[in-house]
C-alpha cells in the first residue's frame, strides 16, 4: 500500500512537472500514456516572440507558479513581463530598429531562455535566443531574394593544440570545385567566447556577402572562419582569460601556429583559391581583432588587406611597439588595405584603439579609422562587415 502511494505520488509530481514545461513549449519525449496525456498540444502552445507591422515586438512566457518574469533584451532596459490570471506573462517593447537582438527572461531570479523560440545564439559562456526584427527595405543580414553561397563545416584533429576543433567555410554563389575559376580568400576571425560558427550563425557573413555580391558591391570570395583559440587555458572559465599577460601571447602564438600550418594549407588543398598574398585578406572581431592585427601585420607577406573590429590586444600606448615591433613606413606599399573600426561607446576597448590610432598615424602607417556608434555588440560588427567587404580585392586608386 505505502508502495503505491509512493508511485502515486511520484506520478503526480511527474505529472505537475512535465505540464509545466510543455506550457513553457519544451518538446516532450512521451514515455508513457500518463506523460503523453500531461503534453500540451503544439496547436495550443502560444506563439511568441511576435514581431509587428510597425516593429514593436510581443514575448510571451508560460509560468504560473513564477513571481517575476523580467525580458533582458540587448539594446533596451529590462522589461518587467505581467501575468494574466492564465498564468501567461507578457511584454511589447519597440519599435525597434531593424537589427538581430539577442535575449533572455530571469524567472525568478534564474536567466533563462525563451522554451518557444528555438533560434539561439551559441555562445561558449552565455547563450540567448535571438530575433529579427526586418528593415524595409531588407538589411544586408537578412535572408533575402537572392542566389545563395554555402557554408560548410569541417572537422580535424589539432596537432598544436592537441584537440579536435572545426572550421567553417562559406563559398560564394556559383562556386564549382570541377571549374578551373580561383577565388580570393578571406579568414575571418571570431570573438572572445564564440564558437568557430560565430560569424555564420550569429554575424551572418554568408547572408552579407550573398546580399553584397547580388547587389554588384563585393567581388565573389571564399571565406574561412576558424575557431580562435590556440591555448584553451584561455577560455577556461576558473582562469584569467585574455587580461593575462602570459596566456594572451601564448594563445596568439599557438592561434597563428594552428592558422598557418594546420587550417591555411587545408584550405588550399580542399577550395579553389588565389594563394597570393594580394588576394589573401585576414579579419576578426574583439579577440579576433587583435589576432587579425598581430598576425597580419607582422605577416605582411600572407596578407595584403588586414581589417580589426573593435580590437582586444592586451596592451595600451607605448606597448604597441612590442605588438608591431617591425611595423614601419615603408609597409604602406604592400598594405593593401588597414581597416580598423570601433564602436564610439564601446566601454571595453575603445580607449585602446584611440591609443591604436594615434600610435599607427605617429608611425605614418596609412590606415582607415572608423568609429560607428555602438558597444561592444555583434550590431557593430554586422554593419562593419557590411562596409569593408565591398573594399576587399578590388583595385586601389
Amino acid at each position: 500500500m505505502q508502495r503505491e502511494m509512493r508511485n502515486s505520488v511520484s506520478l503526480m509530481k511527474r505529472r505537475e512537472f512535465c505540464t509545466r514545461l510543455a506550457v513553457a513549449g519544451v518538446v516532450l519525449v512521451a514515455g508513457s500514456e500518463h506523460l503523453a496525456k500531461a503534453a500540451v498540444s503544439w496547436n495550443q502552445l502560444p506563439v511568441s516572440p511576435v514581431v509587428h507591422a510597425d516593429r514593436r515586438v510581443t514575448f510571451l512566457f508560460q509560468d504560473a507558479q513564477a513571481k517575476s518574469v523580467v525580458l533582458g533584451m540587448g539594446g533596451i532596459p529590462p522589461a518587467p513581463m505581467k501575468k494574466n490570471v492564465h498564468g501567461m506573462w507578457k511584454v511589447t517593447v519597440g519599435p525597434l530598429e531593424p537589427e538581430i537582438y539577442s535575449y533572455a527572461f530571469t524567472v525568478d531570479g534564474v536567466r533563462i531562455l525563451d522554451p518557444l523560440n528555438p533560434w539561439v545564439k551559441p555562445n561558449l559562456y552565455y547563450s540567448a535566443s535571438m530575433i529579427l526584427v526586418p528593415g524595409h527595405p531588407p538589411s544586408l543580414w537578412e535572408d533575402c531574394d537572392v542566389p545563395h553561397g554555402v557554408v560548410q563545416q569541417h572537422y580535424y584533429h589539432s596537432k598544436i593544440v592537441g584537440d579536435n576543433r572545426d572550421y567553417h567555410v562559406y563559398t560564394p554563389p556559383g562556386y564549382n570545385p570541377a571549374d578551373k575559376q580561383t577565388y580570393p580568400v578571406l579568414y575571418l576571425l571570431h570573438g572572445y567566447s564564440d564558437e568557430a560558427g560565430g560569424w555564420s550563425k550569429v554575424g551572418r557573413a554568408n547572408f552579407i556577402l550573398d546580399n553584397l555580391i547580388a547587389q554588384g558591391k563585393a567581388q565573389k570570395m571564399i571565406v574561412v572562419m576558424p575557431l580562435g583559440y590556440g591555448d584553451l587555458a584561455v577560455i577556461s572559465r576558473t582562469g584569467p582569460g585574455l587580461s593575462q599577460p602570459q596566456l594572451y601571447q601564448s594563445n596568439l602564438k599557438k592561434f597563428q601556429a594552428t592558422l598557418f600550418t594546420e587550417v591555411m594549407p587545408r584550405i588550399a588543398g580542399q577550395y579553389r583559391i588565389k594563394t597570393h598574398r594580394d588576394q589573401t585578406a585576414i579579419a576578426g572581431l574583439s579577440m579576433g581583432g587583435g589576432e587579425s592585427l598581430s598576425v597580419g601585420l607582422n605577416n605582411l607577406n600572407r596578407f595584403a588587406w588586414i581589417v580589426g573590429m573593435s580590437s582586444y590586444m592586451n596592451t595600451d600606448g607605448p606597448n604597441f611597439s612590442r605588438v608591431f615591433p617591425t611595423l614601419n613606413k615603408k609597409d604602406n606599399a604592400r598594405i593593401k588595405l588597414l581597416w580598423i573600426a570601433c564602436g564610439k561607446q564601446d566601454p571595453i576597448v575603445a580607449k585602446a584603439n584611440h591609443h591604436l590610432d594615434a600610435w599607427l598615424a605617429g608611425k605614418g602607417i596609412d590606415f582607415t579609422p572608423v568609429w560607428t556608434p555602438g558597444q561592444h555588440a555583434w550590431r557593430v560588427w554586422r554593419g562593419n562587415l557590411s562596409t569593408f567587404a565591398p573594399l576587399l580585392f578590388k583595385p586601389q586608386t
